[in-house]
């Protein structure tokens, strides 16, 4: 899963993984992601604070992906 930094500073996730910007990624788990999370190593990959709604957008990501 990427997360990108836009030009203008905005973090988001980056679906298509297309999106200009300085970007990141993390695997699609739960356990990968809370991980980052706790660590803040998104945030240092970054350089910038990662709001919650991004880790809540990623979280949706990764359940919506492990349905049967």
């Amino acid at each position: 899963m990427r997360v990108v930094k836009t030009p203008d500073g905005t973090v988001l996730y980056d679906s298509k993984g297309k999106a200009s910007g300085r970007g990141a990624y993390i695997c699609k788990s739960l356990s990968c992601l809370e991980t980052a999370q706790k660590k803040k190593s998104l945030s240092r990959a970054l350089n910038t604070e990662i709001p919650a709604e991004v880790f809540e957008t990623l979280k949706e990501q990764i359940n919506e992906e492990n349905l049967p």
